[in-house]
């Protein structure tokens, strides 16, 4: 898989600015970029689903006998392999993108629905709408910091949610989601629980969960969901925090070092995750126990 797609590459060659990118283990790239007073030619081989995150009134696509817009925030565009699209920024627009193949889309499907498609070509949007699409972006990839180790499981979750639309919604295919009526079996829970618990401080993505479990990510995720009530990357959080205020009140452990064996690679963003559940700075609550 490349570290970069073309049309990354493309934007980071013309005026777009690169707020923030993170390449996830199975090869998708996430990139949040802001443009102005710029005009791209783009042509590549792989998928792009794009977000208008904050304006985007002023961007214009070429089109046969001239231009047209209609972008704003919560807009999409979905532009496939091989696809070429001429566009003029002429004022502000914030947006994500989601870079995949057709070997990522081909994979969700044959996880999720356990066959191949003979054929799988997603369907080209611009300036579309899709409720769904803009929930999965904006609470589930913008909600959270990209470089945080710890948000990789809800990162890997949102990738695979968003591909597993785009398969069920925008391609030749359209099949309906298989039907998932009960939760994992207590020896398989029991061993998925005691895999997180002996790997707190490491990046846990959903392939390593559903690995463990043998489940395809599609199945394992609303299976678990059925079994504890919340999803994997919530229990995941809510397991880290936990065995950090139990380090921070009953151990003399450098903070810092509380941080990186739950699995938080920065001490504010420990900090901040950990004030929101317990209402303290971990600095503070340990003062306070003594």
């Amino acid at each position: 898989m490349p570290s970069h797609y073309h049309t990354f590459n493309t934007l980071s060659a013309h005026r777009a600015q690169l707020r923030d990118s993170l390449v996830l283990g199975s090869g998708i790239q996430l990139a949040s970029w802001f443009n102005n007073k710029d005009t791209i030619t783009q042509r590549s081989d792989h998928h792009t689903l794009s977000l208008y995150v904050a304006d985007g009134y002023e961007t214009w696509l070429k089109v046969p006998g001239g231009w047209r817009n209609g972008g704003g925030p919560g807009r999409f565009c979905l532009m496939p392999e091989q696809s070429e699209y001429t566009w003029d920024v002429r004022g502000d627009l914030s947006f994500v993108h989601l870079y995949c193949t057709d070997w990522h889309l081909r994979a969700v499907a044959e996880q999720v629905w356990d066959r191949g498609p003979a054929q799988l070509s997603l369907e080209e949007k611009t300036f579309a709408e899709d409720e769904r699409i803009a929930w999965m972006y904006r609470h589930l990839l913008l909600s959270c910091d990209w470089r945080q180790q710890a948000n990789q499981l809800q990162f890997s979750s949102a990738a695979t949610l968003l591909l597993i639309h785009l398969v069920q919604h925008y391609s030749t295919v359209r099949w309906r989601l298989p039907t998932v009526t009960g939760g994992l079996a207590p020896v398989v829970l029991r061993r998925v629980e005691a895999w997180i618990e002996t790997h707190l401080g490491d990046a846990i993505t959903l392939a390593m969960l559903a690995r463990e479990a043998d489940l395809s990510e599609f199945h394992f995720a609303r299976m678990f969901s059925r079994s504890m009530g919340m999803a994997p990357h919530r229990y995941v959080m809510q397991r880290r925090l936990l065995r950090a205020e139990q380090l921070v009140r009953h151990s003399r452990l450098p903070l810092t070092e509380v941080a990186l064996g739950c699995g938080f690679s920065s001490a504010s963003h420990f900090s901040n995750r950990f004030r929101a559940a317990f209402g303290a700075t971990p600095s503070r609550l340990r003062a306070a126990g003594r």
